[in-house]
């Protein structure tokens, strides 16, 4: 059966790369269906000024999201061991490039396009901007359709990336490419479409999600949950008596230069939602994620302080993510008096989270507290704390939330939204897993965790100095990465080389 399995593992992996290449065969066809109403006002410079500045700084908020992505691939290496922080990396730059070609041929599309309520049905490759609602020319002081389409792309693809924080150190590197397809092409487009584009949750239930706490953090945290339901735990993680091990990462500094990196993202997340430089409000956001961000460390670090009096370094770190995570989705509808509650009660789920959850699941970078939970509370925080007159600046029919309208209809659409989003996200995840897991397998093998990543899958080690002597470590290469396994070292007694 193992025999089996690795040939399909080539069969399905190959087969993913030809389709890949296969979509960028295609270029033609969009290039020849291009917008030429548009493409001629955009040669004569007759595109709108307003057009233009707004496109600029979408795109320039969009590369801040991207950037995002070097911030988590650093939390994730700071928080792996050494023997599998060189994987890390590769999994970042495959994930990245196979959601762009998906989200590019089709995911866009459906989260954007022109269509019903449940899914767009026009605008594949971005082929006409005239079928994107959200872009010009049909929001007439919008942005271009590509300015559009960058900076959802990076959504989706920070999205996906969070998915795999549960499975550190332990996961075959073809599931990283079938479940990304799945992932860009449908899964998150058609949550973005209900919320973010013209569905069905955003038209009857008005539901309120400026910059994605539900539809990136929630949506995330659900595809998590399922693939460590049927990945298991990191051999050695929990003890005989079933208590939780901790399994240190190998460098607090890379992790921390992370979490600024991705502190730093948030400023294209969150502002950059605003689709405009013109209204001037994205510096107020710029100040009400900054307030978050800081009362998130601030009551993590206060809070573990009063638990265990220690400054913990990861839960200021986590602290960090979890006040940037709750106020991504109430950025743009809220006062700034507003964030550092919002912030602070996420420094404090986390903490109590991280805990918990540890308990029973093995979640190495806290994905399912920092983003999960922090996500839902940052969600269900509008039915609080949204102001009725920027509820109806940003989507006409929603409300206030409850301490200033005094009623909670605002919350029942955002408990509506973060269970709806959960289950579909949980449910589709798990089966492409489940498939997954079936017919390819989820998991390397004892030996090759006890190895690391870096070796049994990559060839090579993230830091050679480290685990080769140094007479080999001229030419190295040269030995097949099958004969080092168990040369590396030995993390987990329970395997012998």
């Amino acid at each position: 059966m193992s025999s089996f399995r690795r040939r399909l593992g080539k069969l399905v992996i190959g087969g993913t790369a030809l389709s890949v290449g296969l979509v960028g065969l295609v270029l033609v066809v969009p290039a020849a269906l291009a917008d030429g109403r548009v493409d001629e006002l955009g040669l004569a410079g007759r595109i709108p000024t307003e057009v233009g500045l707004n496109s600029a700084w979408v795109v320039i908020a969009g590369c801040l999201v991207m950037f995002m992505q070097g911030g988590l691939a650093m939390v994730e290496v700071g928080f792996s061991r050494g023997k599998n922080a060189g994987s890390v990396i590769a999994k970042f730059l495959v994930n990245f490039s196979i959601c762009a070609a998906f989200f590019w041929a089709a995911g866009f599309a459906i989260a954007f396009g022109d269509g019903n309520s449940f899914t767009g049905t026009s605008g594949w490759f971005i082929a006409q901007a005239s079928d994107f609602a959200l872009a010009w020319p049909q929001t007439r002081n919008g942005v271009t359709a590509e300015a559009l389409w960058w900076f959802q792309f990076t959504f989706c693809a920070i999205a996906l990336a969070i998915v795999w924080g549960t499975t550190l150190e332990r996961i075959k590197f073809g599931v990283y490419v079938i479940y990304s397809i799945a992932f860009s092409a449908v899964i998150y487009p058609l949550v973005a479409h209900w919320i973010f584009g013209n569905g069905w949750l955003r038209n009857d239930f008005h539901v309120q999600d400026f910059a994605g706490s539900i539809v990136v953090d929630v949506t995330a945290a659900a595809a998590a949950l399922a693939v460590l339901l049927l990945l298991g735990p990191r051999r050695g993680k929990y003890g005989g008596d079933g208590k939780p091990r901790a399994i240190p990462g190998h460098s607090m500094p890379i992790f921390g230069l992370g979490i600024f990196i991705l502190w730093l993202g948030w400023y294209g997340f969150n502002p950059g939602s605003t689709l405009t430089a013109l209204d001037g409000r994205f510096p107020e956001i710029v100040v009400i994620t900054t307030l978050a961000g800081a009362f998130g460390v601030l009551a993590a670090v206060a809070f573990m302080w009063r638990r265990e009096k220690i400054v913990d370094i990861g839960m200021a770190g986590n602290g960090a993510i979890a006040g940037l995570v709750a106020i991504t989705g109430p950025a743009g509808y809220i006062d700034a008096w507003a964030a550092p509650i919002i912030g602070a009660v996420a420094g404090v789920i986390v903490v109590e989270g991280v805990i918990l959850i540890d308990r029973k699941f093995d979640d190495p970078i806290g994905v399912l507290s920092a983003h999960g939970l922090a996500g839902i509370w940052g969600a269900l925080s509008l039915g609080l704390f949204a102001a009725p007159r920027l509820a109806k600046v940003n989507l006409p029919g929603s409300h206030g939330g409850l301490f200033y309208t005094g009623t909670l209809t605002q919350m029942g659409s955002q408990a509506l939204a973060v269970v709806v989003v959960f289950a579909f996200v949980f449910s589709s995840s798990y089966l492409v897993f489940w498939l997954t897991r079936r017919f390819y397998g989820l998991r390397v093998t004892p030996e090759q965790e006890n190895a690391g990543l870096d070796i049994s899958e990559h060839g090579m080690y993230g830091y050679p100095e480290q685990f080769i002597p140094a007479p080999e470590l001229v030419g190295y290469g040269e030995t097949s990465p099958l004969d080092r396994i168990g040369t590396g070292p030995l993390s987990d007694p329970e395997v012998t080389a």
